[in-house]
């Protein structure tokens, strides 16, 4: 599996300084966390749930999830149990899958023995999956956490392998400042005794707005939002310590995808674009909203956060063109890396300070991201990046190099 496969060699040199690596899905837990990238989800209950897979893929997506919870009616449970078991025998039979898995899937599962029953049903089916998305982790009502990684040990027994699990922090035990504290150190009680299991912690920033009647409108950031920032502050600070106790932490959903009236001025630069064949692009990305979105994973990175939760393939290479490391951070982080005596140096774009001691677990990170999507150019920004995919994917999905009329660039579902 790899980031960016979808471009020709040429354009991938012309892009890359340092191209994305190609990752091995039996890798360790940093490793695949890192190289989650744009994470979506689909109800289980599509029919043609292994062609579409594979349709995002050549889209460029490369961790996928099938949702047998809050997206299917409760009265279309079985049914879509069976249409997922249905599927992934489908998906372990098809040639783009079985000459190399394009991408890693997940289940999220309602219960943890539903968990194990899809397991238990899916017979070569199972060898699609790289493990399970845990949801309302360790809230009042739900299924005991440690029951959860139970099941993800014992399916793990069952499928012969290790199969990963991705709890989600989104009840209300963990939205309410009066029982967070408790809640999340419980859940990271639950996390240390599994620790060889857990692949990522997920964040519901959905679920916990709902907690206070609340709805991050367009033009609005989930950190624009108090009451929920403060909560994944507090997730960060008790489970995403970089000391070696934590684990890492993927950013909540980007739920809007259509365009509606602004009510703010945008304020994506256009210095990124300019020069770069794709200024027509941005205007397409306000119009969508999508500036929002690249604008919430500048600050889901500032703030620690990796990959992101999205809902339609237009938010894919948004997700993964900011994900490519600039030339400047991978300079700063090589130089703070080299600096094993510590000290105290000005950065080789002579803009910052870089202190080898505290800006340690930074570099490392930035420099894991590298590995996963590469590094930039020194005069490649996103935008590039972003038109790079765009042509990409309008070359595969319109062979005679006609884009059909009416359909924006880079951000079609």
């Amino acid at each position: 599996m790899r980031h960016f496969a979808e471009l020709d060699p040429g354009r991938t040199d012309a892009l890359f300084l340092h191209p994305p690596q190609p990752v091995d899905l039996a890798a360790g837990r940093d490793e695949l966390a890192t190289a989650l990238g744009a994470t979506i989800y689909s109800p289980a209950t599509r029919q043609r749930l292994a062609g579409d897979l594979l349709r995002l893929a050549r889209r460029g997506v490369r961790s996928a999830v099938a949702c047998l919870e809050d997206s299917v009616p409760d009265d279309r449970v079985g049914h879509a149990e069976d249409t997922l078991v249905r599927e992934l025998a489908d998906l372990a039979r098809r040639p783009e899958w079985s000459q190399g898995p394009p991408l890693m899937l997940f289940v999220r599962a309602r219960t943890p023995e539903q968990l194990l029953a899809v397991v238990e049903r899916s017979g070569v089916g199972v060898d699609c999956l790289q493990g399970f998305v845990l949801p309302k982790f360790g809230g009042s009502g739900q299924p005991d956490p440690r029951r959860w990684m139970e099941a993800v040990r014992r399916a793990s027994q069952l499928a012969g392998r290790r199969l990963w699990a991705m709890p989600v922090l989104e009840s209300r035990d963990i939205a309410h400042l009066d029982t967070r504290h408790d809640a999340l150190f419980a859940v990271r009680a639950v996390l240390d005794e599994h620790r060889d299991l857990v692949l990522a912690v997920r964040t519901g920033a959905t679920d916990l707005s709902a907690a206070y009647g609340l709805r991050r409108p367009r033009g609005a950031t989930v950190w624009d939002v108090r009451v929920v920032a403060g909560v994944l502050g507090d997730v960060i600070n008790v489970l995403g310590r970089a000391d070696g106790s934590g684990y890492p932490i993927t950013a909540p959903v980007w739920e809007h995808f259509t365009s509606g009236p602004r009510v703010f001025r945008t304020t994506l630069a256009a210095g990124p674009f300019a020069g770069s064949g794709a200024e027509d692009l941005r205007e397409q990305l306000i119009a969508d909203d999508l500036d929002g979105l690249v604008r919430e994973l500048e600050l889901d990175r500032v703030n620690g956060l990796q990959g992101k939760t999205v809902i339609h393939p237009s938010h894919v290479a948004v997700v993964h063109a900011v994900s490519v490391v600039t030339h400047e951070d991978f300079c700063d982080a090589s130089d703070v890396l080299a600096q094993s005596a510590g000290g105290v140096m000005a950065s080789s774009y002579r803009n910052k300070m870089n202190e080898a001691g505290p800006h340690r677990p930074w570099a490392e990170r930035v420099l894991a991201r590298a590995r996963a999507f590469g590094v930039a150019r020194p005069d490649v920004s996103y935008a590039h990046l972003l038109q790079a995919q765009d042509d990409a994917w309008q070359a595969f999905a319109h062979p005679s190099g006609e884009r059909v009329a009416g359909e924006p660039t880079g951000v079609q579902g």
